[in-house]
């Protein structure tokens, strides 16, 4: 955690059901601890490390990042971090809001699971319809 002399900046990032607290503060190296364990072993495939990292390729500074995730699934929960951790940023440096925003990571993704209806099987397959 945080110490009171370390100035941090806390963002929200959402995808889905999942809801990432980012807390960013300026580092000498990029580190990332998600719910107290290592990025590596939240994180398990490239892709879901690749997705999250892919926010740093801009970025000129390196920064440590603390996050609480929960809801959703962990590929959801790898786009709401990196959510956060764009929104963080473009608070620390405004002049990565265009390069952030022009990649898609500033803004939340509103697909979602769409609810079920009744008389129905999911949100749109019907039961098997016989004319006779």
């Amino acid at each position: 955690m945080a110490t009171k002399s370390e100035k941090y900046i806390e963002t929200v990032g959402r995808r889905k059901t999942s809801v990432a607290r980012v807390r960013l503060t300026p580092a000498s190296k990029i580190s990332i601890s998600i719910n107290d364990k290592e990025f590596e072993k939240y994180f398990s495939t490239a892709a879901l490390k690749n997705t999250v990292m892919r926010v740093f390729d801009d970025a000129p500074e390196k920064f440590k990042v603390t996050a609480k995730l929960n809801g959703g699934g962990i590929s959801s929960q790898a786009e709401a971090l990196r959510h956060g951790i764009a929104r963080a940023m473009t608070k620390h440096a405004p002049d990565l809001r265009t390069k952030l925003k022009v990649k898609g990571f500033l803004k939340r993704d509103p697909r979602a699971k769409e609810r079920r209806k009744f008389g129905l099987k999911k949100a749109r397959k019907a039961p098997q319809w016989s004319k006779r």
